[in-house]
């Protein structure tokens, strides 16, 4: 069984996550797929980007939804990880790209290299942002059927249950991932700081999202299981249930090389990191 590598967010430990810079080094250390993150911006475009809002990774504040891509565009991205940017990787605000962008960029790029689509959830949004990525596939020549788009074979992942269901209607079972972990208190303070004023509310329903992305799983309904390095650790169990009945697993987030072996004897396939050129050089495979 060959093992994937994918790029979290780009090679994310040398450059800003999910910026330009950062998907052409994952690029350069010969990632097999590259994962981003998508939200819609306030005027609807589909944009790389993985926090509710910009406050942790640009030097502005304020929830992505609520500005345009103009703005978002105008921001630094990138000085918090690592301003010293090559020039080959575009200055600094060509660092913040839409998923159509990125997916241009892979074309020039090559055959060969996947791209894993990771849905946010709660979007102000709702479903739109679902269809506004799959209009924006469309109109780049993506096939529903094969989920293909020229070279590039695109998957979907999510921890919204709700999310994955609605994908499967228009995307075959084998291209979707259901993402689960463990409730922590930075996921929960992550949504709270976005404007959510409950935190026993979204305590309560990140528990129940992760509880109904389990037992999607364990109906065999998405065929790709998306579960953290942690899970699968402390639930040796259950995800060798998810194992056996032959789900395709892509864990996250594989930085450090133990894990990465730990993970490969047991079965798991593709594996998510922000240094994949060291993970794929541990494993004899770069």
């Amino acid at each position: 069984m060959r093992t994937l590598v994918f790029a979290h967010r780009g090679s994310s430990k040398a450059y800003a996550e999910n910026t330009r810079a950062a998907y052409m080094q994952a690029l350069a250390d010969g990632a097999d797929g590259i994962e981003c993150d998508i939200h819609l911006s306030a005027d609807g475009f589909v944009v790389c980007h993985h926090d509710p809002t910009v406050d942790r990774t640009s030097n502005s504040s304020g929830r992505v939804g609520e500005k345009t891509l103009e703005e978002l565009k105008s921001l630094d991205f990138s000085s918090w990880r690592n301003p010293e940017i090559p020039a080959a990787y575009g200055q600094l605000h060509d660092q913040f790209l839409t998923l159509g962008e990125l997916i241009e960029l892979m074309k020039d790029a090559g055959p060969g290299v996947g791209l894993a689509v990771e849905i946010k959830h709660p979007s102000p949004f709702g479903r739109q942002l679902e269809e506004a990525m799959f209009t924006e596939l469309e109109s780049l020549g993506w096939n529903s059927g094969t989920s293909m788009l020229g070279d590039i074979q695109v998957s979907f992942m999510s921890f919204d249950p709700g999310s994955v269901r609605f994908m499967m209607d228009r995307v075959s079972a084998e291209h979707i991932c259901q993402l689960v972990t463990e409730v922590d208190e930075q996921w929960i303070e992550e949504l709270c700081e976005a404007g959510e004023t409950d935190k026993a509310g979204v305590a309560a329903v990140l528990a129940q999202a992760m509880t109904e992305g389990a037992e999607l799983l364990s109906s065999g309904e998405p065929q790709l299981a998306g579960p953290g390095v942690a899970y699968m650790r402390k639930h040796p169990r259950l995800t060798d249930q998810w194992l056996a009945r032959g789900a395709t697993f892509r864990v996250w987030t594989v930085d450090d090389p133990r894990d990465a072996t730990y993970l490969v004897e047991r079965g798991v396939a593709q594996l998510t990191s922000n240094v994949p050129a060291l993970i794929k050089e541990h494993l004899g495979i770069a």
